[in-house]
């Protein structure tokens, strides 16, 4: 009988560390295959379609497009003022205007002007030179001129209109690579944008254009001197005595009126 008992309690006992060996090893399992998912999860990159994809990159992408268009434009000017500069001397016209006119230019107001005989002729609103690439500041003259200019860059011949960053005129300044001229960027008027020369709207550059010739002289001044105080602050006088004037002949009007009233009065 003692035999018979012995060996189910040794059985049970074999099955029970069994059991327990088979519950260690699945559970061992089971914790290594959570921690390969939750490693999984932590490492996956997030699923982002093509078109979230083409939507993020495209404020990249303009940005990008933009900068090269700024820096292509600059590339452009740069290469026609190099080009144009290397106009030659023209000599001043045989019937030249017997007061010469002069063009005087304030880099701080950002404005030209067109004087005869010390009179102030008109004066322009211009771009300048910006604070890496300054306007040359100095007496110089009207050595050339151009009439809707073209110029080659990169093999290809830019003609006349609105792709060309000369504009449809240009004056060149004694100072070599300098000049007064148009622009294809006409919002830049009024700026301190350019790569030195001095940018003009159409209309205003064609207008100096037929005023002055080769042989003018052009001042140029960064600091508001006498000179540029007298030029510049010229129209604002006359705009004072302007109004001076109507508020003296608006007064006079009223009183006339009012002795005209009293007349009236008197013989009624």
């Amino acid at each position: 009988m003692r035999r018979l008992v012995a060996i189910p309690v040794k059985s049970s006992v074999v099955v029970a560390l069994l059991s327990a060996g088979a519950l260690y090893v699945a559970a061992d399992v089971r914790q290594s295959m959570i921690r390969r998912y939750q490693n999984t999860i932590s490492t996956q990159q997030p699923v982002v379609s093509p078109a979230a994809q083409l939507q993020s990159a495209k404020p990249a992408n303009q940005a990008v497009a933009n900068q090269t268009s700024a820096t292509q434009a600059q590339n452009d000017e740069v290469a026609a003022e190099q080009q144009i500069a290397q106009l030659a001397a023209q000599k001043p016209a045989k019937k030249q205007n017997p007061h010469p006119r002069q063009i005087v230019v304030s880099i701080s107001d950002r404005k030209l002007a067109v004087m005869e005989a010390g009179q102030v002729l008109k004066i322009y609103p211009i771009a300048v030179g910006a604070r890496t690439t300054p306007s040359p500041e100095g007496d110089f003259v009207i050595i050339n001129h151009a009439k809707d200019p073209a110029y080659s860059h990169n093999g290809k011949v830019i003609e006349p209109g609105k792709n060309n960053p000369l504009g449809s005129r240009w004056m060149g300044l004694s100072q070599k690579g300098y000049g007064i001229h148009g622009t294809n960027v006409q919002s830049s008027v009024g700026k301190a944008a350019s790569h030195g020369c001095f940018r003009m709207r159409k209309q205003d550059v064609e207008e100096l254009y037929s005023m002055v010739q080769v042989g003018d002289t052009v001042t140029v001044r960064r600091q508001r001197d006498t000179i540029i105080a007298q030029v510049f602050a010229a129209p604002d006088a006359a705009s004072d005595i302007k109004a001076e004037v109507k508020t003296a002949q608006s007064s006079e009007v009223q009183v006339v009126s009012v002795v005209t009233t009293a007349t009236v009065a008197d013989e009624q």
